[in-house]
């Protein structure tokens, strides 16, 4: 994908998520995320917009922590507070140079992409969270987008060595999208950081296999998985340790 299609994934994310608050309330728990409430959700994600929106518009080209004195709103008021800064973040991505440099923390093709690609899949995972507190059908993801929020979450944050994911015998897990062609994923654990690489090589310990755009937030902990093929207690390990912090 490119980064202008991450930008309109980010646009409409976030809309999504601010209508899925406002239809819920700010009190309202949420189910995917046990200690947080809609006030929460919104207050770390309009953070986080903002926090990224900073390295783009700023360049800072050295890491800058993110705030922690978030304001105090609620109801309609925290909610303005979100639309505003999704709306500064779009804006910012839109009309940012191509070339622009600034600290990023994964591989990608540019600064740009990397952080287009990076507040897309944060606000989409975030935007099914205040899905889950309002309850009803989710709305849906684009296949080509899930497939792409995997590569990501496994040969981009578990490849760094803060990922938790380990095994004290080797294991290798599979992840196979039912739905698209050419979306597999091999995950070898081990002490060491999870390795993993797109396709089908060797046998596997346990498959976790579904619709890609169940696959990809079952992967990040939102849904169960469709389907555990194998060992179990490997899907078990991915599920108990593979929060990204």
């Amino acid at each position: 994908m490119q980064t202008a299609e991450f930008i309109r994934v980010l646009d409409r994310e976030g809309h999504l998520l601010a209508e899925a608050a406002e239809r819920t309330g700010t009190d309202a728990k949420v189910p995917t995320c046990p200690e947080w409430q809609v006030r929460d959700l919104l207050r770390h994600t309009g953070m986080v917009h903002r926090w990224a929106a900073g390295f783009v518009n700023e360049g800072h080209t050295v890491f800058q922590p993110p705030a922690t004195d978030l304001p105090a709103l609620h109801g309609a008021e925290l909610i303005t507070w979100f639309r505003e800064g999704h709306r500064h973040l779009v804006g910012t991505l839109d009309g940012a140079q191509p070339d622009v440099q600034c600290w990023h923390f994964l591989p990608a093709p540019s600064p740009l992409a990397f952080w287009a690609r990076r507040q897309a899949h944060e606000t989409t995972i975030h935007r099914l969270d205040a899905e889950a507190a309002r309850g009803g059908t989710p709305a849906e993801i684009d296949p080509a987008f899930a497939a792409d929020g995997i590569d990501e979450l496994l040969l981009g944050f578990h490849a760094r060595a803060k990922s938790r994911v380990r095994s004290a015998e080797p294991r290798v897990l599979r992840v196979r999208a039912t739905d698209t062609d050419d979306a597999v994923w091999t995950v070898r654990l081990s002490q060491e950081p999870p390795a993993a690489v797109r396709g089908e090589t060797g046998e596997a310990d346990c498959e976790l296999a579904g619709p890609v755009a169940q696959l990809y937030p079952a992967l990040w902990n939102r849904l169960p998985f469709p389907a555990v093929r194998g060992d179990a207690s490997v899907a078990a390990l991915w599920r108990e340790t593979s929060g990204v912090v």
